[in-house]
């Protein structure tokens, strides 16, 4: 009762949203093994060159990784919490959060950090890309879900946008999701770090990027919208996080 009084409070009614299977059914593009193969060499190609083309990154990932969004739902699956974010398909964007009310709220509370990371960098809730190239509602939504929480991610983690915070995350999420654009991602952005940022992410980020992706608990598989009034220490304690510090 107390997570569905969280959940109603920083919501808007759920009556006025339209649910994901209709939305699905307005933006999915059907393709055949040929144009799903064109799409896959075109979108990595274009990705590697340049990693600032948040649409060809979104393709490769939908183009590339049914086998890997399969495995999520199994890790969503083997939790109440999982499952029942399966069960009611939620969304994060600024129509489901009112991040004005998350704003005003107690500092090292998991929606004050949220809040406060998307202010500071700038960032909308709406800029993630609908699903386009996936079918069933099911695994489309989980693709979905892994792109409205991978901000949360960053401001739980306290990762920054910067390209080494970024390789951090991409490196937890490849860990815990086997999404291939997400492992492609931590290796090749690797490769355009900065000497002096190449010597930090071997010696504290890369090390622990990988032990958090192995030892903390599945963050797709995270119910956020109930947990904004949790305290952060709290947080990471119950989800097996140690916090970086950062150099």
């Amino acid at each position: 009762m107390c997570s569905l009084m969280i959940l109603r409070r920083f919501s808007v009614s759920a009556s006025s949203r339209t649910s994901f299977a209709e939305e699905l059914q307005k933006n999915y593009i059907p393709t055949n093994t040929f144009q799903r193969t064109l799409l896959s060499c075109g979108s990595a190609l274009v990705s590697l060159l340049n990693p600032h083309r948040g649409d060809m990154i979104a393709c490769l990932g939908e183009v590339t990784g049914e086998a890997a969004i399969k495995h999520m739902r199994q890790k969503m699956l083997e939790t109440p919490e999982g499952a029942e974010i399966l069960k009611e398909m939620p969304r994060i964007n600024s129509k489901t959060v009112s991040f004005e009310q998350l704003s005003q709220m107690p500092n090292n509370t998991v929606g004050r950090v949220y809040a406060d990371f998307m202010r500071d960098n700038n960032i909308t809730a709406d800029s993630r890309l609908p699903v386009q190239f996936i079918s069933d509602p099911e695994l489309a939504y989980i693709m979905q879900r892994y792109r409205e929480v991978h901000d949360l991610v960053h401001a739980t983690l306290f990762m920054k946008t910067t390209m080494l915070g970024e390789v951090a995350v991409k490196w937890v999420e490849g860990i815990q999701t086997k999404l291939p654009m997400c492992i492609n991602g931590g290796i090749w952005g690797a490769g355009r770090l900065k000497p002096k940022h190449r010597q930090l992410y071997l010696k504290y980020y890369l090390p622990w990027a990988i032990k958090t992706g192995n030892n903390a608990k599945f963050f797709q598989g995270i119910y956020f919208e109930k947990r904004w009034e949790q305290n952060i220490d709290d947080f990471h304690k119950e989800m097996n996080i140690v916090r970086l510090i950062q150099k």
